[in-house]
């Protein structure tokens, strides 16, 4: 009696595949969203340091420059804080919140569909599971004494593989999002500082009259 080597995913059955597929989505959705929200934690710092030494060398129109050309949504908020500025601070305020409510979805973009991932890939996993559990019942119903012993053993590795990587990537996924939501919640306060600090420099500590260049 020969026996075959058990090769995932290859003879594990259609719901392997299908956790391959959503293994790879989300690979595809982590890699985006980290790349694209490490592009928007922008040196804050240098950036507010530019654009308060641009207001008080009085080139407002320069601090705008500078918000347009740096990326990500901190110097967004900042610019929408800084188009209201001759309305006074509540119109600030108002208006950097309402450009962080803009940006916050664009941030958490992709994040549901990963947390979705993670909860339904254990129950295909499982659907698997008992696909080759009626496998395995066939097996024994219609199989020789060896052909079944074959049979049983490969739809087993294929239930356990396929449960395995189930479990998996759901780890995996909640692993990322937690890193995600990390990144989205440290954008968010940097946003809420960024704004801060212009408004109450521009409304508080930059002189009236600024210098002449």
């Amino acid at each position: 009696m020969t026996t075959c080597a058990f090769s995932f995913p290859f003879d594990a059955g259609p719901f392997a595949w299908l956790l391959l597929v959503l293994a790879f989505l989300v690979l595809v959705f982590v890699v985006e969203r980290a790349l694209f929200l490490h592009r928007g934690l922008v040196l804050s710092s240098d950036f507010i340091d530019g654009v308060r030494n641009n207001l008080l060398a009085g080139r407002p129109l320069e601090a705008l420059a500078a918000c347009e050309e740096s990326p990500g949504p901190i110097p967004r908020v900042v610019k929408a804080a800084l188009l209201r500025s001759a309305q006074g601070e509540e119109a600030m305020r108002a208006a950097a919140t309402e450009a962080a409510l803009l940006e916050l979805p664009v941030l958490e973009r992709r994040l549901g569909s990963i947390a979705a991932i993670g909860r339904v890939a254990p129950l295909l996993g499982l659907a698997g599971g008992v696909l080759s559990g009626y496998g395995i019942v066939t097996a024994l119903r219609d199989g020789s004494l060896y052909a079944s012993g074959d049979a049983i053993l490969g739809q087993a590795q294929a239930a356990l593989a396929t449960a395995g990587f189930g479990l998996l990537i759901a780890a995996l996924c909640a692993l990322a999002h937690h890193f995600l939501v990390g990144r989205v919640r440290s954008i968010v306060t940097e946003m809420e500082v960024a704004a801060h600090t212009i408004i109450t420099f521009v409304r508080h500590e930059l002189p009236a009259t600024p210098p002449k260049a």
